[in-house]
């Protein structure tokens, strides 16, 4: 695979467990993500490779849906997916979950899949014009609310 279009890492003072637990909850996860509102399985339970979900999200006034199926579930570790809209390749997102001292570290990849005729109609449905940049953005934003999510007591 290629370099990511957009990538972070937080170190996060929680189990690779619990954050794993975290990341592979859809409704959590929906919280925590910019542009997601919603996600829900639709094929499959839970995070395993094959699992199929379904993703709403939205930014302004623009709102998407998108069908996600998981590559990779290795509990504690690794959770991926690829993203499409209706079948038109979107993206592969990516979170690598590593023991650290005092907790995990975690980063979040994306890569950016969409063929070049599809970038035009993609900035309409979205209002995006700069995906890689808002991507980065976002990024940051999610993995900093999941630190907070699981170092948050109780």
């Amino acid at each position: 695979m290629t370099e990511p279009s957009a990538q972070a890492s937080v170190t996060i003072s929680a189990s690779c467990a619990d954050v794993y637990a975290l990341i592979t909850d859809l409704s959590t996860m929906a919280t925590l993500a910019e542009e997601a509102n919603a996600m829900q399985w639709h094929r499959g339970d839970g995070a395993a490779p094959g699992a199929v979900f379904k993703g709403r999200n939205a930014n302004g006034g623009k709102s998407w849906t998108t069908t996600c199926t998981v590559t990779h579930a290795e509990p504690g570790r690794v959770f991926a997916f690829d993203v499409k809209s209706f079948v038109v390749p979107v993206a592969h997102w990516r979170y690598d979950i590593e023991p650290v001292d005092g907790g995990c570290r975690v980063t979040e990849q994306t890569w950016d899949r969409r063929p070049g005729w599809f970038l035009k109609p993609a900035r309409v449905a979205t209002g995006v014009s700069d995906r890689t940049s808002v991507n980065a953005k976002n990024i940051e934003l999610t993995l900093q609310r999941l630190k907070a999510r699981a170092e948050a007591p109780g």
